[in-house]
């Protein structure tokens, strides 16, 4: 079964990061680095998403942090989720989830159905998707808020104890920091940013977009709620969006918009890499799953 980071380690040891060493380095020294990142593996480095039509254009790579924005409801955690098993199933990635909103075992019971792309699946199954993530997979267990600096704490006990490779914090809402405290967000935003650069682990923080007039238009970065600092700082920005504008009109008869996608992924601002852009994706709601093509 998947593992389970319980809340009563004592997390005191990794409650203040290492102290950092200041060097100044000739850029001569970077040499074989600098080849590398044109023309060596490291190039294309990072984790896929599990849709093959990303697959040129996205990549989480180590030591970045990705913000997955959205509205309430529009399903960033359920590709989240998804994307998780992806890493786990076809790259053999770590990943620990921090989902202060949900029981680990409703987080599992919603992966289990997307893994088996089952809505109900049956004992067997079950025991296969624990048996295929277990080894990888770890949830911290934890419901409510956890003060800021618990959760930073968290991260680095994960990245330094665990090896854990994707860290997900599920959401920004739930780490203490008040809505209107916009430079209490910054600073733990960055300090978010710093260990995955100092550890290598990879960080997906979720948060909200703002409350639109309606939901017929996707946000953009700017609509994030909160600092702007938080999205200045992150490597990417992405945004799941329910097209509820075919939702409507199919509920009201209409299906000259039966052809288009059920969402949108969008990217933008992928800081290391060149592309921006949307991704239509269709949603199996049977499985809970998101496809690249109509199902």
């Amino acid at each position: 079964m998947a593992n389970i980071i319980r809340d009563d380690i004592d997390f005191s040891a990794y409650m203040q990061s290492a102290e950092g060493q200041h060097r100044i380095i000739s850029a001569e020294a970077y040499v074989d680095e600098v080849i590398d990142y044109f023309h060596g593996e490291k190039r294309n480095a990072g984790a896929l998403l599990p849709w093959a039509k990303t697959h040129n254009n996205l990549r989480f790579r180590p030591s970045e942090v990705t913000l997955w924005a959205g509205l309430n409801g529009h399903g960033k955690s359920l590709a989240l989720g998804q994307f998780c098993i992806s890493m786990i199933e076809t790259q053999a990635q770590q990943v620990c989830i921090a989902s202060m909103e949900m029981k680990p075992m409703v987080t599992l019971a919603r992966m289990c159905r997307q893994f088996c792309k089952d809505n109900r699946p049956d004992v067997d199954l079950i025991r296969l998707f624990h048996s295929a993530t277990g080894s990888h997979l770890w949830l911290y267990d934890q419901q409510g808020t956890v003060h800021a600096e618990k959760m930073l704490a968290v991260m680095r006990y994960c990245a330094q104890e665990k090896r854990i490779q994707h860290f997900v914090l599920d959401s920004l809402m739930k780490c203490g920091i008040a809505e209107d405290d916009y430079t209490g967000q910054k600073l733990f935003v960055d300090a978010i940013c710093t260990i995955a650069r100092d550890t290598g682990m990879h960080i997906h923080l979720v948060a909200h977009s703002k409350k639109q007039r309606d939901e017929m238009n996707p946000p953009g970065k700017m609509d994030v709620k909160g600092s702007g600092a938080i999205t200045d700082q992150v490597d990417n920005v992405l945004t799941m969006w329910r097209n509820k504008p075919k939702e409507t009109g199919l509920q009201e008869g209409n299906h000259d918009r039966a052809n288009e996608p059920d969402a949108l992924l969008i990217c933008d601002k992928q800081r290391n890499g060149e592309w921006e852009g949307k991704i239509a994706l269709w949603f199996d709601r049977n499985a809970m799953r998101y496809t690249e093509g109509q199902w």
